[in-house]
Parts: structure tokens; C-alpha cells; sequence
């Protein structure tokens, strides 16, 4: 078969042919491209740009286990209990979704995410607060440019219905205040009667020192760095936890309140006083909860409150806090009537 070619196309083949391309796939490679700019030639070359920037895009990102590095990295400032959770959230993902560690994350998709959600975590509480960790990872990788968007963003959030949490009943305040005096000399006294007459979390209960309690003045000062929710708040010394401080009080400022390896402890008191067994479970957060429900009996204030528990408005007080049902004798409580002191 004999074509003959016309200068053009004789120097469009020689072209080709130095690009090291074969003349076929070439061919193919420029028709697609005329094909995808509509027959117009600018169109076309603007197609292999865009499609050119995109692959470099593409190819700009990491692992989702490099990303989590990174965004730990970012997060080292933190507090405490701020960085394990996302220490721990982050490797829980990545241990129960097989070849999620290795993913790139500019090719993770948001039915992705939500599917990693469910298969990491069990409960609608713990799969929202995965849900924000897991935004957190991506909106680091955005921000490096390892993807463009937080796939998180179009993942529903997982709808928690509060419960309230139940409180401690008369006696049960009674055995835990009797175990607290018998263990250890009372080192743990001042500890607890903090989280059950000031409501202050255990976790925040081991980042204080005695230079944050002020007797005189009847007031803890909870340091923006040492709170859950980083805001410093002044919380008040009521008569019976004054009673237990002016007992315990260390004269060193600079001591923790909380002796040496605090959680373990404060478990060993659960223990002693009937709880944490398989048929009797402490309730998560049981003496905040309890001090919320006695507060609000006695002082009739959810303002007051609101301000001595940390909160940023009543609405978790009013759903989930409170229970004013079990409260028997408030008075009885702020007054240390009828319970075994510390």
C-alpha cells in the first residue's frame, strides 16, 4: 500500500519518533487527547495540563500512618489527655482496619471513613469523638497538601443520646469515704473528697499541686493547661472538703495532691469499697455526677453550677448531669451530717 505523506505529516512522524514513544501509541495518546478537547487543539493541550497537574497531586501525599505522625507531631503542645487520646484513638484505627496504616490518604474516601468508623469502634460515643480525631488527621494532611479535601467533612456524625449517669447513694458515700480512710493513711483522701464535693474529673484531680488550693480564700484554681476543655475555672471549698483538706494538707506547694501512680489507686478504692466487680460496675464519672445532682438540691442554681463544674452553658447539666431523683438530705451532704468523715 503506497501513502504518500505530505511534508507535515512526514515531520509530524519524525517528531513522534523522537519522543521514544512508539508512532502507534503516540498516535492513540493524541487522538484521545483531540477527542477529550472536543476536536480543538488548545483544548486538547489544556486537558493534558490539567490532567498532568493532577497526577502530580496524586502522587504528592503519604500514608495514612505518616499522616497520624504528623498530625501527632502538630498536636505535641497539647494537653495531656488530649495527646492519648489521639495516640490511642488513631492506633486503634489502624489495628482494626486491615491496610488502613499503609492507604495513601489522598485515595481515602469518605464511605471509606465511615466504614473504618464502624469496624474501630463499638459505641455511638466512641465512634463521635473517632469521627473528630480521624478530621483531625486529614485536616493536618490537607493543610501539607498530601490531599485535597477532609473526606471526614461528608461523613455523618453519629447521633448519642444522652443517659444519665446514676449517682452514689447515701451509704455508698459512706463505704467509699471508709475505704479512702483506711487505705494507705488517708493519702488518697484529698484526691476524692475533690471529686466528690468540687466535682473535679480524675484526671484533672492528678495534674493539680497544693499550690493551686487556697484554704483561705476557700478555692482550687483547675490551670487552662490541666482542665478537659481548656478553660482555667475557680472552684469552691465547700465545708466538708475544707474539713478533709485542712487534715491532709501538704505543706509543700509543689506536691501533687494525688500520691504516685494515681489511677491505679484510685481503682484499688473502688474496689475496697464494693465496686468494679462483674456484678457492680462504678458508673463513669459517678462522684462529678453525684456532686452535680447535690450542688443543684441544695444550692438551687444551675449558673452556680455551671461555673463551679466547667461547663460552657447548662445544656449537658440539664440531660445528662443531673439527677436530683436518688439526692437524699442535701443538706446532710454539705454539712458532713450522717456520713463517716474522710
Amino acid at each position: 500500500m503506497n501513502i504518500e505523506l505530505s511534508e507535515e505529516e512526514m515531520a509530524a512522524l519524525v517528531l513522534l519518533k523522537r519522543s521514544g514513544v512508539p508512532a502507534l501509541e503516540a498516535a492513540q495518546v493524541a487522538c484521545a487527547a483531540i477527542q477529550s478537547g472536543n476536536g480543538r487543539t488548545k483544548r486538547a493541550l489544556r486537558c493534558i495540563a490539567a490532567g498532568a497537574e493532577e497526577l502530580r497531586k496524586q502522587e504528592r501525599t503519604v500514608s495514612f500512618e505518616k499522616a497520624v505522625a504528623f498530625a501527632l507531631e502538630a498536636r505535641r503542645e497539647r494537653r495531656v489527655r488530649t495527646v492519648y487520646d489521639f495516640r490511642y484513638f488513631t492506633r486503634r484505627f489502624m489495628k482494626r482496619c486491615p491496610g488502613l496504616a499503609r492507604r495513601k490518604v489522598r485515595a481515602i474516601s469518605a464511605q471509606e471513613c465511615a466504614r473504618y468508623i464502624e469496624m474501630a469502634f463499638d459505641t455511638p460515643r466512641q465512634r463521635q469523638k473517632a469521627r473528630l480525631i480521624l478530621s483531625g488527621v486529614f485536616g493536618t494532611a490537607v493543610k501539607r497538601g498530601w490531599c485535597s479535601e477532609n473526606p471526614v467533612a461528608r461523613v455523618e456524625a453519629p447521633r448519642v443520646v444522652e443517659k444519665q449517669v446514676p449517682i452514689l447513694t447515701p451509704q455508698e458515700i459512706c463505704d467509699l469515704k471508709q475505704a479512702v480512710k483506711n487505705y494507705r493513711n488517708g493519702s488518697c483522701a484529698a484526691a476524692v473528697g475533690m471529686m466528690l464535693y468540687a466535682g473535679i474529673r480524675p484526671h484533672e484531680v492528678a495534674r493539680l499541686t497544693w499550690a493551686q488550693v487556697d484554704l483561705r480564700e476557700r478555692a482550687i484554681y483547675i490551670l487552662p493547661q490541666h482542665s478537659k476543655t481548656g478553660g482555667a475555672r475557680r472552684v469552691t471549698i465547700h465545708k466538708p472538703l475544707l474539713k478533709i483538706l485542712r487534715r491532709y494538707k501538704e505543706s509543700t506547694y509543689e506536691k501533687k495532691i494525688c500520691p504516685p501512680n494515681w489511677l491505679h489507686h484510685w481503682r484499688e478504692l473502688r474496689h475496697k469499697a464494693g465496686w468494679d466487680s462483674p456484678a457492680r460496675r462504678w458508673p463513669q464519672d459517678a462522684l462529678r455526677h453525684t456532686f452535680a445532682s447535690y450542688h443543684l438540691s441544695h444550692f438551687r442554681s444551675y449558673a452556680e453550677l455551671q461555673l463551679e463544674i466547667g461547663h460552657r452553658d447548662a445544656t449537658l447539666l440539664r440531660t445528662r448531669y443531673v439527677d436530683q431523683r436518688p439526692v437524699v438530705n442535701a443538706g446532710d451532704f454539705w454539712e458532713c451530717r450522717g456520713q463517716s468523715a474522710a
